[in-house]
């Protein structure tokens, strides 16, 4: 699949946030549970000026999101989301890819990543490794995988 990795237009964004939350109900949680995420996987026009952002496209499509927070030699995974008709098409990965480069060429040594319970396989694939948890910003008392992820700082 070709894909073309692009940063987001400000008219895209409320799309792109149901892209986010498209992918998140994959998982089977409830209405509840996903009405209480919406903000977690809403982007707002700050961000754009705020955190770096890769829309991945495919025919003209958005298919996939990341958005990345750097933070001295520290770099969080805000989002990283597919589409449900393109998972396992390699989108993910390169998302992932871009994050890793572009946290790397912002100054970060390590990448962090507080994933659901579900995506932790796909980001331990990926070179990840679990550091412990974290608290869900989106429901009291969950926890969720902390993982990390060592850059190497391009010569």
């Amino acid at each position: 699949m070709a894909l073309k990795l692009r940063p987001p237009t400000i008219d895209e964004l409320s799309g792109l946030s149901d892209l986010c939350f498209r992918s998140k109900a994959v998982w089977g949680y409830d209405e509840e549970f996903m009405e209480a995420c919406r903000g977690e996987l809403s982007f707002e026009p700050r961000d754009l000026e705020l955190t770096p952002i890769a829309v991945a496209e495919h025919d003209g499509k958005p298919i996939g999101v990341a958005q990345l927070r750097v933070v001295d030699d520290e770099a969080d995974l805000l989002k990283l989301f597919v589409e449900p008709s393109a998972l396992r098409s390699g989108t993910g990965k390169a998302l992932f890819a871009w994050a890793t480069d572009v946290a790397k060429e912002l100054g970060a040594t390590r990448l962090t990543i507080e994933a659901d319970p579900d995506a932790a396989p796909f980001y331990r694939r990926m070179g990840a490794y679990d550091v412990g948890q974290a608290p869900s910003g989106s429901v009291p008392g969950r926890m969720l995988p902390k993982l990390a992820m060592n850059l190497c700082l391009a010569d």
